[in-house]
């Protein structure tokens, strides 16, 4: 696994279109006791054209579950889907590392439509 730190290679444009980031609202969230690290289970809805996705998130350290329902966040959608323990994970909700590594959700600054592509 490569550092946080390290820059990656530069890639075209069409490379990054490749990676489809839309944003969600976070409709359930579950405690996932199975996990090997603190994490909750998500439901997150991206409107009408893609419905809401299943994620695994590891953002037990600043998020609590009342803090996190209704909250936008961005999410990587076309990922193959991930079994992670008993759970399914179809999205990558995306955050950044702290200073020790915990995860720091993106802000969206003002509400969009949920389903919005990142560009």
């Amino acid at each position: 696994m490569s550092s946080h730190h390290e820059r990656k290679p530069e890639i075209t444009f069409a490379d990054f279109d490749k990676v489809d980031i839309r944003t969600g609202t976070i409709v359930e969230v579950e405690p996932f006791p199975e996990a090997r690290k603190p994490a909750f289970k998500l439901k997150i809805d991206f409107g009408a054209g893609i419905g809401i996705k299943k994620s695994s998130a590891q953002i037990t350290k600043y998020y609590a579950p009342e803090t996190l329902l209704g909250r936008q966040v961005f999410a990587v959608v076309n990922f193959p889907p991930r079994q992670i323990g008993p759970f399914m994970s179809e999205v990558l909700t995306l955050g950044f590392p702290d200073a020790e590594g915990d995860v720091v959700l993106g802000a969206i600054e003002r509400k969009v439509p949920d389903g919005g592509r990142l560009f």
